[in-house]
């Protein structure tokens, strides 16, 4: 009788999702399918040779960047050291900036509307111009060299950093701030007392995320001129020097993935 009992249970037992919601995630599924089987389809038609001939002239290309020149190494420290030098000064002038952009940015720490919708869209509209199309700009400004790409990158930098520690300080549990308000602190007594020891590990962790975007970030830009490795690397992919260009994409290669380990080590020690 028991295990009767427990049988017409189970079968009694509803569905964790509704019926109604099972089509709808059904039929959205199909939906992206189709679009990504369209897309595939509809690519491959506007390649000459399709994929077949893609992969045909990847290998054609390939041949040509092997081996690398190793002799180029000597020549090139210099641009690539210039490129880390570019990022680490960006992101520095980034990460000072960012300070007050993102206090303001704040809902919970900014209470006048005006000044907090005014810092918001600011960010945003930062956001919006891609790191290339603010690299053209500067270097029209400026002329090709180390100067627009340190500009360029600042401004990239800087929208990413006080959107996301913004975000971050809004996070924040907010007793400790109305305590010290309730003591009689300042506003700046709240911030470096209340807030600054809860968001300074997260605060150090992004900077050294977006050091990581700005050293491959300063490859790109040097493309248009924005000095660095990427100029030296765009020149000879234009001389079709191949062998020379592999040898500085090993370069590249290998100073990302060393910085980034060192990076990742800090960012594990501060949190």
């Amino acid at each position: 009788m028991t295990n009767e009992n427990n049988s017409l249970a189970e079968k009694k037992t509803p569905p964790i999702y509704p019926v109604k919601t099972k089509v709808q995630v059904s039929i959205i599924f199909f939906v992206i399918l189709g679009i990504y089987l369209f897309s595939m389809f509809w690519t491959q038609k506007e390649m000459v040779g399709g994929f077949s001939g893609a992969f045909e002239n990847m290998f054609t290309v390939m041949e040509k960047f092997f081996p690398p020149n190793f002799g180029v190494i000597g020549a090139i420290w210099g641009p690539l050291v210039e490129t880390i030098q570019m990022a680490i000064i960006a992101t520095t002038i980034a990460a000072i900036l960012t300070v007050p952009l993102a206090v303001l940015a704040a809902r919970n720490v900014t209470t006048f509307k005006p000044l907090y919708y005014t810092t918001r869209t600011v960010l945003n509209i930062l956001r919006t111009i891609p790191d290339l199309v603010l690299a053209v700009i500067f270097v029209g400004l400026f002329g090709i060299g180390l100067f627009p790409g340190i500009l360029a990158l600042v401004v990239f930098s800087l929208g990413i950093l006080a959107k996301l520690i913004s975000e971050t300080i809004e996070a924040v549990d907010m007793n400790p701030l109305e305590a010290m308000r309730a003591s009689g602190g300042n506003v700046y007594q709240v911030i470096w007392y209340a807030l600054v020891p809860q968001v300074l590990p997260q605060f150090t962790s992004l900077v050294l995320y977006v050091f990581e975007i700005n050293i491959r970030a300063s490859v790109v830009l040097g493309f248009v001129g924005a000095g660095g490795i990427g100029l030296i690397l765009n020149q000879q992919l234009g001389f079709y020097n191949y062998p020379n260009a592999m040898m500085i994409i090993v370069l590249i290669f290998a100073v990302v993935i060393i910085i980034e380990y060192i990076s990742t080590k800090l960012r594990e020690a501060l949190i």
